[in-house]
């Protein structure tokens, strides 16, 4: 499969103290570690390692956190050269401080923020040679919904993961191939009441969700479409270590397994996401497709 991710790439902080500081407070730190993130590129490494011709489309800052990042992703095999250099901007970062499994976190955009229309106009050509296009809303909402169209010009699929949350225009979710939200994504996207449980969520999809629509449910699965009914594909059981990163996991395995049937891309997407949570970061636990195939054997599936 050809795979274009159009989304964002980060540089992680993290530090971890014993307390977290209060206003004006300084205190002393026990460990520090700098990680690479960004929904955009860890659903590009997903999609790559389980062997998907992956390129990307987004943009970091003229400085060595964006050298870094992109080294990274040429490492993974993916194609960097729809990755734009923004002069003016710091790549994006997140700088997280982790205390008593609390954490504060400070994300700022920076460069994807700066990714434009005409970023991905001039790329255009990624598009037209892509089967499928992935996207989430670390960019600018009008880069995502200019992506979206452009996929349906050229008759294309278009996996849209509407995270971080937000409300979005009924013009896009009626476009996108696949919707892919979690559960409290999908209260979010489809207006549910602030109170309403996973429960409520959960009866929504069943009654309510298009065809269109997957949403990830974490240990309880993914629930889906499929000849007009309702399925469940469960979650495996793994020991979990962190879930940081088995969404973008399931995004970009998705993506990778997209010309299979659907009952088993969502199987192997799933089975993705599970393993990527048996170790520790967002890409650490990302499988190799000999690691799935050997993972789904072992579980029979």
């Amino acid at each position: 499969m050809n795979v274009l991710v159009i989304g964002s790439i980060n540089t992680d902080f993290v530090v971890e103290s014993e307390v977290l500081p209060q206003l004006g407070e300084t205190v002393l730190g026990k460990n520090f570690s700098m990680h690479s993130g960004g929904k955009g590129a860890n659903q590009a490494v997903a999609a790559a390692r389980l062997g998907a011709k992956v390129s990307m489309i987004a943009a970091v800052g003229n400085d060595e956190m964006g050298q870094r990042e992109i080294e990274i992703l040429k490492q993974e095999k993916i194609d960097t050269t729809g990755i734009v250099i923004k002069n003016g901007v710091s790549t994006g970062i997140a700088v997280i401080t982790l205390s008593q499994n609390d954490n504060c976190i400070i994300v700022v955009g920076g460069a994807n923020l700066a990714l434009s229309i005409d970023d991905i106009e001039k790329n255009q050509h990624k598009i037209q040679s892509a089967d499928v296009i992935v996207c989430s809303l670390e960019i600018p909402l009008e880069c995502v919904q200019y992506a979206c169209w452009q996929a349906k010009r050229y008759n294309k699929h278009f996996i849209l993961n509407p995270a971080p949350a937000q409300n979005l225009p009924d013009e896009l979710l009626e476009n996108a191939t696949l919707i892919t939200p979690n559960v409290w994504e999908y209260a979010k996207l489809f207006r549910l009441p602030e109170n309403s449980s996973s429960d409520d969520v959960w009866h929504h999809f069943q009654q309510y969700s298009s065809p269109s629509t997957v949403m990830t449910c974490g240990i309880h699965g993914v629930l889906y479409h499929h000849n007009h009914l309702v399925y469940n594909q469960p979650a495996f059981e793994v020991g979990v270590v962190d879930t940081t990163g088995a969404g973008d996991t399931f995004n970009g395995a998705l993506a990778a397994f997209f010309d299979l049937p659907c009952t088993d891309a969502i199987r192997y997407a799933a089975a993705a996401a599970s393993l990527s949570v048996t170790r520790h970061g967002a890409r650490n636990g990302m499988p190799s497709a000999q690691e799935l195939e050997k993972f789904l054997e072992e579980n029979g599936a």
